[in-house]
């Protein structure tokens, strides 16, 4: 009866991960990219600046991916899920207090220092509360909340969230309200089952032994090589495509819409190319399409004009949030880390990432002197370099259990819930 009682429960804690991504980081990220226009008319920013600010919500990654994911191992990732919340709740609020472009640029980079934390331990409690034959479908869901948070933020938040709240500044403040409810469920929740709990209480483990056991595995390495290019593809492109879309005459409607069909695509896809991992038993080659077709959405936006702008964007929306959720799996599922090791090895990886997203925005906006369309072929070009590193990359899944050592939990070794 207890082992079904915790079975229900993994379900409910696999819920509010979700809506973790969706309210306390997707939507707070993304209504960025759509009230740009109206901040920038307000504080006088130029193009350049929009893709600063931008780019520090990437920035701040490289500062604390790293100490989030050894934090969130070794404390575990209810308390360490309930006190970024809320930290980062109150920083969501703080940026509708900005009243330059050096104050937003403050604002946004405590709020992304606090917020940049919360991934690794979200995708860590699908490692620790699900059995490897359900990882592919639990890190499924947790993006597909991510997913929906984008969806809405790029939807709502300039074309009726403004307007109805009075402006971007009380949409700010909105979102920080959200992101405190959601820290006070993590609050109440029940702590980790099993072992995993246990260890990560008693901090047996050094995090400078944990660092040096996860930097010692080869995929890591490859890791951040892929996910680097195809992180600061979509970074620059979602920051750049609204903008772009209203500069050659779209109506703001329809320049946000685009970016809310490329969330709401991904948002429908990521369960069903999670699954296809699961069925083809091979995380490698899945990533290795999405990273393409990243490649190829991004890059036909250079040459694209009316109907064909839509086709460019669902062709790089539909594998977004897939990606991610595939590309989580396939790190815990990497011999060496596991549910255990599974913060400190996402938070090494996204460390790398983030510089190249934090550079990408500006750098690329920057090109829009030349053309208004050359910052989309850097873009592809960065997401066609993380090609290289799936040569390189060992694949995860049932059709690499022998190589594992074993085969289905066995391998995974991780522990019953």
């Amino acid at each position: 009866m207890t082992n079904n009682r915790q079975s229900n429960y993994r379900w409910y804690i696999l819920t509010l991960a979700a809506l973790t991504h969706t309210f306390a980081v997707a939507m707070p990220i993304m209504c960025m990219p759509v009230l740009f226009k109206e901040i920038a008319d307000e504080l006088g920013l130029n193009l350049v600046q929009v893709g600063t600010v931008w780019g520090m919500t990437s920035l701040t990654g490289v500062f604390v991916c790293l100490v989030g994911g050894l934090i969130g191992d070794r404390y575990g990732t209810k308390r360490t899920l309930s006190i970024a919340c809320l930290l980062g709740g109150l920083a969501s609020a703080l940026r509708g207090l900005s009243g330059s472009f050096s104050t937003l640029t403050a604002t946004v980079f405590l709020f992304s220092l606090l917020t940049a934390i919360v991934p690794m331990s979200v995708h860590k409690v699908c490692g620790v509360w699900f059995p490897r034959r359900q990882l592919g479908l639990a890190n499924g869901i947790v993006s597909m909340g991510m997913a929906l948070g984008f969806m809405l933020g790029s939807m709502f938040s300039a074309t009726v969230l403004s307007p109805l709240l009075g402006g971007w500044r009380n949409v700010m403040f909105l979102y920080g309200a959200l992101s405190i409810v959601i820290s006070i469920f993590w609050f109440l929740s029940r702590g980790e089952p099993g072992q995993v709990e246990a260890t990560a209480s008693t901090g047996t483990v050094p995090f400078r032994q944990t660092l040096l056991r996860v930097a010692r595995i080869r995929n890591v390495w490859f890791f951040m090589l892929i996910v680097t290019g195809v992180s600061s593809c979509s970074q620059g492109m979602l920051g750049y495509l609204p903008l772009y879309l209203r500069e050659i005459g779209w109506t703001v409607a329809h320049a946000d819409g685009t970016l809310a069909a490329f969330h709401g695509l991904s948002m429908i896809s990521v369960v069903p190319l999670a699954l296809l991992s699961d069925r083809l038993g091979s995380r490698k080659r899945v990533l290795f399409i999405a990273a393409l077709m990243t490649a190829i959405g991004a890059g036909l936006l250079s040459v694209a004009d009316g109907a064909l702008v839509w086709v460019s964007v669902l062709i790089a929306g539909m594998v977004r949030d897939g990606f991610w959720a595939i590309f989580s799996t396939m790190v815990i599922e990497t011999e060496g880390i596991g549910p255990a090791h599974a913060g400190t090895a996402l938070g090494l990886i996204f460390t790398f990432s983030r510089i190249g997203s934090f550079v990408s925005p500006p750098l690329g906006n920057s090109l829009a002197d030349i053309s208004l369309r050359t910052p989309f072929i850097f873009w592809a070009g960065l997401a066609a370099v993380s090609l290289f590193g799936f040569y390189f990359v060992k694949g995860t899944g049932h059709s690499q259990d022998k190589a594992l050592g074993g085969g289905g939990d066995a391998a995974y070794t991780r522990l019953p819930v």
